[in-house]
């Protein structure tokens, strides 16, 4: 696990690099997702900007990152129920194990995000209970168990889905920090749960580019998964 933190926070930090960023990126920026993750995307994505507005905010990330962290949550767990039936297969057991280890390393990396966003929409006090407290809670109840049936039956569409997801928090956190810029330079930030987590940025843009690069990072990630099954 510490091996994976390491590889991935070194990743974040080369993808500050825009032209690093770019190549990057290409590699999946024109990825065809199915049907089904079409749908189920679809869906996502203009629920929350029905609630939420189109427009990147402190209250809509935090409300983004309360979600995110599920699809992770969520594959583990029908991960290790499929092990139940798989113990005498070695293969299928190391490639359920490795889901398991990315899905781990992913929602703790989710948790820092809206445990500091948490922190910041609070000191702003720019949130409402029902829209950005009540609202994720019953989505996210509701996404895990959509998203676990989904792996059971179809685990490329359910990592289709988390790319779509992934994909829009990216362009996201990327409008936002253009739009916002100069302003986030000059916002210092200060979190406990940063620095626990190994993090120290100076100020509100270097967390939320890191936080961009993180979303980039796992949405090329699912893909890659699911390549690798498929080999």
């Amino acid at each position: 696990m510490q091996e994976d933190y390491d590889a991935h926070e070194a990743l974040v930090r080369e993808l500050n690099d825009p032209a690093l960023r770019t190549e990057y990126a290409r590699a999946f920026d024109n990825y065809r997702t199915g049907f089904v993750a079409n749908v189920f995307g679809w869906l996502l994505v203009s629920s929350g900007t029905l609630v939420y507005g189109k427009y990147p905010c402190y209250a809509k990330f935090k409300a983004i990152e309360v979600i995110a962290r599920i699809p992770y949550q969520s594959w583990e767990v029908a991960s290790y129920t499929l092990l139940t039936g798989f113990y005498a297969n070695e293969q299928r057991a190391i490639e359920l194990t490795k889901t398991s280890a990315f899905s781990r390393h992913a929602q703790d990396n989710e948790t820092m995000h809206v445990v500091v966003l948490s922190q910041i929409v609070k000191k702003l006090r720019c949130e409402g209970f029902f829209r950005h407290v009540l609202i994720p809670l019953l989505f996210a109840f509701f996404y895990f168990w959509t998203v676990y049936v989904l792996y059971m039956l179809s685990r490329k569409s359910a990592l289709e889905l988390n790319y779509l997801f992934e994909n829009h928090a990216y362009h996201q956190y990327e409008q936002f920090l253009i739009q916002d810029g100069e302003r986030l330079r000059d916002t210092a930030i200060m979190s406990d749960f940063l620095v626990h987590y190994g993090r120290n940025p100076r100020n509100e843009y270097e967390f939320f580019e890191s936080v961009r690069n993180d979303e980039l990072i796992h949405r090329n990630r699912s893909i890659r998964e699911l390549q690798a099954r498929l080999k």
